[in-house]
């Protein structure tokens, strides 16, 4: 087993009583070479998290923390995995190791831990916060990058979003291809070509799963690594490419290959066996049934399991059987490239339009002709240019739907130069993308309104710095030291400079810049939390019971208003915009807080609902309810439940201020909170003070 013993300089660090997390992870990996884990790790395990604790050691903690997930992710025991996940986000959260490895490989853990238990939701927005992490903490040829982007291929898989799943396979194998000494002899590029040719299969793309099945075996045999466990999964891949094209001879020889090589590393007493030979049997089935000539005995039997497949059968593509003679394949593409161009073509062709987000248009508009446009007219900046979709507009955040699709709305991605590149090839470049076809997958042409265009265009080429200073007035996030830059840039303005999703970034460069926006200084973080606490007991705990009682409607619907922007903000900046990003602008403040708040571990997680009750209920309590579904109760009941809400959300604020260490005090009327708070500001700098 390989593990990871995550470090922490601390006080304690030098206190003899202290946890040795080296000499646990020896002990662990005992217990798993003796093959006694069935009895002995869960034990181990526990021990090893109460001596953790006992010995007030944060990080040695979080190391038992993911080696618990991981066990108890083996053992199927998902509910009890559920209290471990917790645990081990709010502890690194609590660490404050945002920014770091250790913070990435807990994210992937946790993901991973949430993806076995079939809580896709919640996998996929840790996976989603593993890889912003990664992009900080990775380089961008680090072959865990690609080992997470096969996570989330296996996830979409899951979940049926199969079109999402190849995408991340092929970054995945991108990543792996660039990272390789050789890539024709790699373990790694092999597994990646048999799952990708599997999830092409499950989208009728023939072609190209022979091409991947194919190419897999070949890495397998020109590295010789037919002994290696994982070339039976290959072969089992390509003979399931065989069978589905109706090459059931070949798909029985593959498989037989398979089940030999299964008996070499496993034996034959073990569910992988039994499921390749149930495979092999019906595949023996569909070939006698059309009068197809299969061999009794297995030939790669008895230690021969080294023998080379034969993979000149799928370097067609057969015809659909209909009878014996129907095995005779036809002519076509024999190689990945051709695929490609294949798929690209037939993109063209499409008849029905798929149901996209934006952000899934965007990428593959640009998987299908933004990167060969790069790589056939600009290849010298191949590794130089970024790609991706940032920026204004509701498909930057995820929260399109088809009423969006009225503007603003098409195929169309970002590309992000350096200025010295921009300089050279900015111009031609931007012509050579307005020329790209206007229409793709059944999308388009782009309608663009009068504010998308010229200075404020949305998609096309851009220099890195003036992409974000259109957005926010900088062409980098201000210096740690200049407070007042950060407090003149508003939370909406900051989401828009890091949401979307960034496709590729070879340099680092545009990342570099969009992470530092996400990395708020931690005085002006305490600064806003303060100013937010102000104005919920100013507008919430203050006037807005006052308005009430004088029966201003007017006066308490905007104080209601504002007691929810301030307490929308506070929630996100409780839980931290390098980890969650920002509150966007008002139109999607609540799609946001409603997908925070199914995150696990999200700190005033129940806040959001509580605040849609509120408004619900301003109704009747500033007009009455006439008209408003009340029943025409009038407005007392509504303004004592409104009042009785905002007093419970302020106790939890309180309760969470003290759980995170920003105050002592129990007070709940929130101004008298503010104080203690400030006490955290470390600069002198009086516009982060409260008068």
């Amino acid at each position: 087993m390989e593990h990871i013993a995550f470090t922490e300089v601390t006080e304690e660090a030098d206190m003899a009583d202290h946890f040795d997390a080296n000499s646990f992870l020896k002990g662990l990996d005992a217990i798993f070479d003796a093959h006694e884990q069935a009895k002995k790790a869960e034990p181990y395990l526990l021990q090893g998290l109460t001596d953790a604790e006992n010995a007030h050691d944060d990080a040695g903690q979080l190391t038992v923390l993911n080696e618990i997930m991981g066990f108890y992710r083996s053992q199927s025991r998902h509910d009890d995995n559920q209290w471990m996940v917790q645990r081990a986000l709010e502890l690194a959260s609590r660490m404050g190791i945002e920014g770091t490895e250790a913070w990435t490989t807990t994210l992937i853990n946790a993901a991973t831990s949430m993806r076995a238990a079939g809580r896709y939701d919640q996998a996929e927005d840790l996976y989603r916060q593993a890889l912003d992490s990664a992009l900080k903490t990775y380089d961008p040829t680090d072959r865990r990058l690609a080992a997470l982007h096969n996570n989330l291929s296996i996830l979409y898989s899951e979940t049926k979003r199969l079109d999402k799943s190849e995408a991340e396979l092929r970054e995945a194998l991108r990543i792996l291809e660039s990272s390789s000494p050789n890539a024709n002899e790699d373990l790694d590029v092999a597994s990646t070509h048999t799952n990708l040719a599997l999830t092409l299969l499950a989208e009728d793309k023939t072609e190209g799963a022979a091409a991947h099945a194919k190419k897999a075996l070949e890495i397998y045999r020109d590295g010789h690594l037919e002994h290696s466990a994982h070339y039976a999964s290959a072969l089992a891949g390509y003979a399931q490419v065989c069978y589905h094209t109706s090459l059931f001879v070949d798909a029985v020889d593959a498989y037989r290959h398979a089940l030999a090589v299964i008996e070499e590393c496993y034996g034959t007493d073990n569910d992988y066996w039994r499921v390749t030979e149930s495979n092999l049997n019906d595949a023996i089935k569909a070939a006698r049934e059309l009068g197809m000539s299969v061999p009794d005995e297995n030939p790669y039997a008895g230690g021969n399991a080294e023998r080379p497949a034969d993979t000149s059968a799928l370097g067609a593509t057969p015809a659909v059987a209909t009878g014996p003679a129907a095995d005779t394949p036809v002519s076509a593409a024999n190689s990945l490239l051709e695929d490609e161009q294949a798929a690209k073509a037939d993109i063209a062709a499409t008849l029905d339009r798929k149901p996209m987000t934006g952000l899934q248009l965007a990428k593959a508009y640009w998987e299908a002709y933004g990167k060969p446009l790069i790589e056939e007219k600009y290849p010298e900046y191949k590794g130089r240019i970024a790609a991706g979709l940032v920026g204004h507009g509701s498909e930057c955040y995820g929260f399109d739907d088809e009423i969006s699709q009225d503007h603003d709305f098409g195929p169309g991605f970002c590309l992000w130069l350096t200025a010295e590149d921009y300089a050279k090839i900015g111009e031609q470049l931007q012509a050579d993308y307005e020329a790209l076809p206007q229409t793709f997958e059944g999308y388009g042409p782009r309608e663009q309104t009068a504010r998308a265009q010229g200075a404020g265009r949305r998609v096309g080429v851009f220099e890195i710095g003036q992409f974000f200073t259109s957005i926010t007035g900088y062409p980098e996030a201000p210096a740690e030291d200049a407070p007042h830059e950060w407090l003149m840039l508003d939370e909406a303005t900051l989401a828009a400079a890091t949401n979307g999703q960034i496709f590729t970034d070879p340099l680092g460069r545009f990342s570099k810049v969009r992470q530092g926006f996400k990395l708020m200084p931690q005085d002006v973080q305490v600064s806003l939390i303060s100013r937010r606490l102000g104005m919920i007991a100013q507008a919430g705990q203050y006037n807005l019971p006052r308005m009430l009682k004088r029966g201003d409607g007017a006066a308490a619907w905007l104080s209601i208003g504002e007691f929810v922007k301030a307490t929308s903000s506070l929630v996100f900046l409780l839980n931290n915009p390098v980890s969650v990003g920002y509150l966007p602008y008002y139109k999607w403040s609540f799609a946001a807080l409603r997908k925070l708040s199914r995150r696990i571990a999200t700190v005033l997680g129940d806040v959001p609902e509580q605040l849609e009750t509120v408004m619900r209920l301003g109704s009747a309590a500033c007009y009455g309810g006439a008209g408003f579904g009340e029943g025409g109760k009038g407005a007392a009941p509504a303004a004592a439940k409104i009042n009785e809400t905002v007093e419970h959300i302020c106790a939890e604020i309180v309760k969470t201020l003290n759980r995170e260490g920003l105050t002592t005090s129990s007070e709940t009327f929130l101004e008298w909170q503010r104080p203690y708070v400030e006490e955290h500001i470390e600069s002198a700098d009086p516009a982060l003070r409260s008068l």
